[in-house]
């Protein structure tokens, strides 16, 4: 049985136990791991030592979290909390493909990889026309020529390029 004070909440009520638990153990772990990132010097002020402010700032975080757990007018999880929760989570697929690409550039090449990447996260998106996935294609080997003619960006070569001919191996390795 839903409380008045449960009734009157303004805000959404999906996600708030979940996000209120999530920071508070954020803020407690990093906290716990401050003495090993930081470090504390002797002889300078306070406010100038490299700990005091990242101190500070997961102190508050922690309260600020704790505090918005205790002011909510309810304290269990529902399946409202699950099913935000599975939506947080779902935006964890987008870091796989950012991942899996940094990872295939340096084996297979920029422009290879670029262009057989945004073509799938095109189609993934649901951008399934031929026009989208031509034009996600051609937006590639813009990028590319952007960053390696016009910005001069320097990208390592690919390993495939080690097993082209000399001459072409040089090409492929400044241009792509």
């Amino acid at each position: 049985m839903t409380t008045e004070r449960e009734r009157r909440f303004p805000g959404p009520r999906r996600g708030q136990v979940v996000f209120g638990l999530l920071l508070v153990g954020t803020a407690v772990w990093l906290l716990g791991l401050i003495g090993t990132q930081t470090r504390w010097v002797d002889k300078t002020a306070l406010f100038a030592q490299p700990r005091f402010w990242p101190a500070v700032g997961l102190g508050v975080m922690a309260v600020c979290a704790g505090l918005h757990l205790w002011r909510l007018p309810w304290r269990r999880l529902t399946r409202f909390d699950r099913a935000e929760a599975l939506k947080w989570l779902s935006a964890l697929e987008y870091v796989g493909w950012f991942l899996a690409y940094v990872w295939l550039v340096p084996i297979a090449g920029y422009l290879p990889v670029t262009m057989v990447f945004l073509p799938a996260l095109t189609w993934r998106l649901g951008y399934r026309d031929r026009r989208w996935l031509v034009l996600s294609v051609a937006l590639a080997v813009a990028i590319v020529v952007l960053f390696k003619a016009f910005l001069s960006v320097r990208i390592p070569g690919a390993a495939a390029y080690e097993y082209l001919p000399d001459a072409m191996r040089s090409f492929f390795i400044l241009n792509f």
